[in-house]
């Protein structure tokens, strides 16, 4: 069965804090509820360092939901997302994240789709969707477009499973900002809102009205997360790996706030 969803704005705990210790944790749970957000995305990266207790209180303290991303180490970004109240695991969870030299072969599409059908099952019975990112072909070979993606979900067919778009990535492989939204319509189920450089929104070349005026042609009704990374939060090897060489801001409080406006202005 797939699970209830709602039109609610999140900000990426990575705007915040680079990592989850207890100092970071709070700093990003504090400023997206005091930037005005509805809920927090962090990356559990090493689910086994997470303080589940701890995250709990800080999230009880601030009053905001959270949503993961992130066969053992999803089980266990899944049983750390239930304990803390979340229903969602999101992100590019299918498959190892990197450049490849070569596009995927059968066999390595065949244990991706069974490795999702397997988590699928298993947060089914805690009440978790499994919402898949389309990304960029640098940094998967599995799926680069929404269409790609609905092949995929077509082959995992499970209830609980969704697409998961990102301006980011759909402005350097989709032919417009429109067609996968449009196809994909209830089976979206998750959305990132990211400029072209990962910076401040409306200062790039993503077209975010094509992109907003598709979502309200199918009357979207998820969760909408801006993300964004600066090299001076995020941590090192993750800033590798998404090759952030430069800082686009400075500011978190002022980027998250002037983002959850642009956001709301345009649904």
């Amino acid at each position: 069965m797939s699970f209830s969803k709602s039109l609610e704005y999140g900000g990426h705990a990575l705007v915040w804090s680079g990592d989850w210790t207890p100092e970071g944790a709070r700093k990003a749970i504090s400023g997206a509820a005091r930037a005005g957000y509805d809920y927090i995305e962090i990356a559990l990266l090493d689910p086994w360092k997470v303080d589940v207790g701890l995250t709990k209180d800080l999230l009880q303290e601030f009053n905001i939901p959270i949503v993961a991303k992130g066969d053992e180490l999803l089980r266990k970004a899944t049983d750390v997302l239930y304990a803390i109240g979340g229903t969602e695991l999101c992100g590019v969870i299918y498959c190892a994240l990197g450049k490849y030299p070569g596009p995927a072969s059968k066999e390595n599409r065949a244990n991706s789709v069974a490795a999702m059908q397997r988590l699928a099952d298993y947060a089914a019975d805690k009440g978790i969707n499994i919402d898949l990112e389309v990304v960029n072909r640098y940094e998967t070979n599995i799926m680069n477009t929404g269409l790609e993606g609905l092949a995929f979900l077509d082959e995992v067919n499970r209830p609980n499973t969704y697409l998961h778009l990102d301006t980011y990535h759909m402005n350097i492989e989709e032919d417009g900002m429109e067609t996968s939204v449009l196809a994909a319509k209830d089976r979206l189920g998750y959305v990132h809102i990211g400029e072209s450089h990962r910076g401040y929104l409306g200062t790039g070349n993503v077209n975010f009205d094509s992109f907003f005026n598709a979502l309200k042609k199918i009357n979207y009704q998820g969760p909408i997360t801006f993300e964004s990374f600066s090299s001076e939060v995020v941590d090192p090897n993750l800033s590798n790996t998404l090759c952030v060489w430069r800082n686009l801001w400075h500011d978190s409080d002022d980027l998250a706030t002037k983002a959850l406006l642009f956001m709301k202005e345009r649904y």
